[in-house]
């Protein structure tokens, strides 16, 4: 036991033959697997379902402090068989009783985090873990999980905010009344009220088109002005996505990216979060095809959302001046720049529309594109010009505007629609 001083995790009573988990990296257990050795420090992510089929999966987060002053960090999770639940040993006298028995289990009951020094640098470049958590703290998976246990922040596959249970496949809303799962508390998004309350006429098109005003009252008021935090919930929910396949946190995923990628006055502003946000995402692409059942699809078809939202970004960009729009600009740069080689998007307006196509027999047809219409709003989606009559303009907002101020404000009401219905 000469690498006894490095931290451990003990995944005690799993079922035979059950799925395990640590970070990025899941096993089939053994009779003989009691946990994990030679822990590195920082945020991670343990999870265990009780066969390794499509079971609910139960994980936890907990933190290595790396701190050598005292005795090795030992950290206790259980499978509780009564409540089929993944539990932390909260009792001192046991975790004594392990940490003196540590011994009699480290060579063939411990598995190494990383098999060998040659090994670490390649598995850490691989699966990059450290560079997927660098947002998480324990406020934030204390909001999000509710748990109280203190180092031991736990949810399932089927854990979910409140407004997602329709979501869920294969349980309606009534029938996860019935489970026994924590609601999860992520940061607020209306994605279709994004102005302040009794924001009338143009401030209120002009908040549909722009979220500045959106992403600040939430920086403000639910992250203590913290906007990393953003980004910490952009990560958990990633994370949650790719061990416990939570469609909860997928769609609130998509909610933040949609926030953050229509926003346009606040760019400059807080640049350093943009930033980080594009870097981020590039890394976190990176690791989409380790998600099962294609939760991530970048495929043409299942990659249209954050195509859209990307040409957005771009087009808000145009419009933005100042030193810290080159550093946004050279991350997004990066970005389309990876989904082009990785993937094969296209991304400016550089694509063809129309031309000529020579199939296999030597016969050539004129082909028409129309599938970026929407993103460039024409055809179909260019913007429209609403006349309402003099009734219609007084229930909307009392006596309303003439001339061209009120065909300006109808097509503002017209493209706050076109929004809603896309994003």
């Amino acid at each position: 036991m000469d690498d006894a001083n490095k931290a451990s995790v003990l995944m005690l009573n799993l079922p035979p033959s059950a799925l395990g988990g640590i970070d990025l990296l899941s096993f089939t257990t053994t009779p003989r697997f009691q946990g994990i050795k030679h822990l590195p420090p920082g945020w991670h992510f343990v999870f265990v379902s009780s066969t390794n089929s499509l079971s609910v999966r139960h994980g936890a987060w907990f933190r290595i402090t790396g701190d050598k002053s005292g005795p090795p960090e030992l950290l206790i999770k259980k499978w509780d068989a009564g409540t089929e639940d993944f539990v932390a040993e909260t009792s001192p006298i046991e975790v004594l009783r392990w940490r003196a028995n540590l011994g009699s289990i480290w060579r063939e009951g411990l598995t190494p985090y990383r098999q060998s020094a040659k090994q670490d640098e390649t598995e850490e470049v691989k699966n990059g873990w450290a560079e997927l958590t660098t947002h998480i703290t324990e406020s934030l998976l204390s909001r999000i999980t509710g748990s109280t246990t203190p180092g031991h922040w736990s949810l399932t596959s089927a854990s979910s905010a409140d407004r997602d249970l329709d979501d869920i496949p294969g349980l309606s809303k009534e029938e996860s009344k019935f489970q026994p799962e924590k609601e999860l508390q992520f940061l607020p998004i209306d994605l279709k009220q994004t102005w302040r309350s009794g924001a009338t006429g143009r401030e209120r098109s002009e908040a549909a088109q722009d979220r500045s005003w959106a992403l600040g009252e939430m920086i403000e008021q639910h992250c203590g002005g913290q906007q990393m935090e953003v980004l910490g919930e952009l990560q958990f929910c990633f994370l949650m996505v790719l061990t416990l396949n939570n469609n909860s946190c997928l769609e609130q995923w998509k909610r933040i990216l949609t926030l953050l990628f229509t926003c346009k006055a606040c760019l400059t502003e807080r640049a350093e979060l943009f930033v980080e946000m594009l870097a981020l995402l590039k890394l976190q692409l990176q690791h989409c095809q380790e998600a099962e059942g294609g939760l991530f699809d970048l495929t043409d078809e299942g990659g249209a959302l954050l195509k859209g939202l990307l040409r957005r970004f771009r087009k808000a960009l145009d419009d933005v001046s100042g030193k810290a729009k080159a550093d946004i600009v050279d991350e997004l740069d990066e970005l389309e720049e990876y989904l082009k080689d990785e993937y094969g998007w296209q991304l400016d307006d550089s694509f063809v529309r129309r031309g000529m196509l020579e199939l296999e027999d030597g016969e050539r047809v004129e082909m028409d594109v129309s599938g970026y219409e929407e993103d460039d709003e024409s055809g179909e989606y260019a913007p429209m010009v609403v006349e309402l009559t003099a009734a219609q303009a007084e229930e909307l907002h009392g006596p309303g505007p003439s001339g061209d101020y009120a065909e300006a404000e109808d097509e503002e009401e017209q493209d706050l629609e076109d929004l809603d219905a896309r994003y």
